[in-house]
């Protein structure tokens, strides 16, 4: 392993990894932006609409823990560079899809290679900066870039879609893609030594995948289908005996992906279960109230993204230090519940938008709390699943928390996407015009959304404070809306 490279070499391979990260974090938000192009292009239905956002989810999240531990095993620096492979030939079929099949298959390969670049990125920084003073400034630095990088992708991807069409949301990642492999190999270090000892849990990271993608099916099509029909229900019943089959194979394999002793411990348990709740309440609404600024509003592409743009700046400016700040001051459990209970509020004000709602009344009160509540809370609820692991634990544990934010916000945004079309649907057959038949519809999602921050919020305050609350200046967020 070669960790003793050039200071500036050091520094150029770190901007090198953040090119790499960032790339994942701009698509999952350009995506967002083009949405209802990408709908009316390829005849989506609504919650047919889900897949391009939750394929991504279900995979990126089912293997992201795998990813980490494939780096482990067999190199950081050459499975980031498998990783950016996958996600940039992805990005390539997803760019020239001219159909839903192509399409949903591709960001689910795009889901596989994000995975792996993150998961391994942290570790080649932490391989790369041994010194600590280095290493803190290093992960500002990246925690800077992602944090940044919602509120770029929210412009770019509005203006890509308003300039040329929602295909170059994704092109745009192919010159990216390159341009990182390329210098990964000029500049980052190998550091694979051989083969090490250990096992990897597929069967695990298989079975929880495709029992969530089976649950999530169900949950999508249940309005089509009818709730107490066999379809409906038979993927149900193998959802859960696929969970069961996860859970028994995490108790009897030696190096399980998610040690289920880790869930024992209390701020963990609770950390996780807000991590749950908090995303299916936040991806939920970043996907309908796109859908809603778009489709009801009748705001251009360009317009959606500057009305994120608020929001993603407030929330990227209080990641950077004023997240850690508050924390070192109060705690963790103090801001996790306020920022929860901000998102709750703002999600509550989307609640109430109309059908001819106005930008500063109905939806910039509404982003700026969501801002707030994202941004205070990002950095505790990481810190809060890694307070009472050891050092030796604290990236398992962080890595658990967020795959269980991916899952929550697969899972969520599936129920409250299909909650909010059965509303729809239900005006629609009472003669309801469709503007305001969607608008009932996005509302009743973001009041469910707003229950359930809520009750994360109140979770928050189950948590046992430490008894030396650690600097968290530069800890990165999990990973952003999808």
């Amino acid at each position: 392993m070669t960790t003793d490279i050039q200071s500036k070499n050091r520094w150029l391979a770190l901007i090198i990894l953040c090119l790499g990260d960032l790339m994942i974090v701009l698509d999952s938000t350009v995506v967002n932006v083009a949405l209802p192009s990408i709908r009316s292009d390829l005849g989506f239905s609504e919650t047919a609409l889900v897949w391009v956002v939750n394929a991504y989810l279900l995979t990126y999240g089912g293997f992201l823990l795998l990813g980490g531990r494939l780096g482990d095993l067999y190199g950081h620096r050459k499975w980031y560079l498998i990783g950016i492979i996958a996600f940039t030939v992805a990005s390539l079929a997803c760019g020239l899809a001219n159909s839903q099949g192509l399409l949903i298959v591709a960001r689910a390969i795009q889901g596989v290679g994000g995975a792996v670049v993150s998961a391994v990125a942290l570790s080649l920084i932490m391989i790369i900066f041994t010194e600590a003073e280095e290493r803190a400034k290093a992960m500002g630095v990246f925690g800077f870039v992602i944090a940044g990088g919602g509120s770029v992708g929210v412009l770019l991807g509005g203006l890509l879609t308003d300039l040329l069409d929602w295909h170059w949301v994704f092109l745009i990642n192919i010159p990216i893609g390159v341009a990182v492999y390329g210098l990964t190999l000029m500049l980052v270090p190998d550091d694979h030594q051989g083969e090490k000892t250990g096992r990897l849990d597929v069967a695990g990271a298989i079975t929880v995948t495709l029992s969530l993608l089976f649950a999530v099916y169900a949950i999508v099509d249940g309005n089509e289908a009818g709730w107490d029909s066999l379809q409906t229900i038979g993927l149900l019943a193998l959802a859960a005996i696929l969970m069961a089959a996860f859970l028994l194979i995490e108790l009897k394999v030696s190096e399980p992906l998610m040690p289920l002793g880790l869930f024992r411990l209390r701020n963990l348990s609770v950390a996780n279960i807000a991590s749950v709740l908090w995303a299916a309440a936040m991806f939920a609404w970043f996907f309908l109230s796109a859908l809603y600024l778009q489709i009801v509003l009748n705001y251009t592409p360009m317009e959606v993204g500057l009305a994120f743009l608020p929001g993603n700046l407030i929330m990227g400016a209080f990641s950077l230090g004023l997240s850690a700040k508050l924390v070192t001051r109060f705690g963790i459990r103090g801001p996790l519940a306020v920022g929860l209970l901000l998102a709750a509020a703002g999600l509550a004000l989307f609640g109430r938008a109309p059908v001819d709602g106005t930008f500063w009344i109905d939806v910039m009160p509404g982003m700026v709390l969501l801002g707030l509540g994202a941004g205070i809370g990002f950095n505790p609820i990481l810190l809060a699943a890694m307070n009472d692991v050891g050092p030796e634990e604290s990236g398992l544990a962080s890595g658990i928390v967020n795959t269980s934010f991916m899952m929550g916000g697969a899972l969520g945004l599936a129920i409250l996407a299909s909650m909010a079309a059965a509303r729809t649907s239900d005006l629609t057959a009472l003669g309801a015009s469709m503007p305001v038949a969607l608008n009932a519809g996005y509302q009743v999602a973001f009041l469910v959304g707003a229950a359930c921050a809520a009750v994360a919020g109140a979770l928050a305050l189950l948590l046992r404070p430490a008894p030396q609350q650690p600097e968290a200046a530069g800890t990165p967020a999990p990973a952003e809306a999808e």
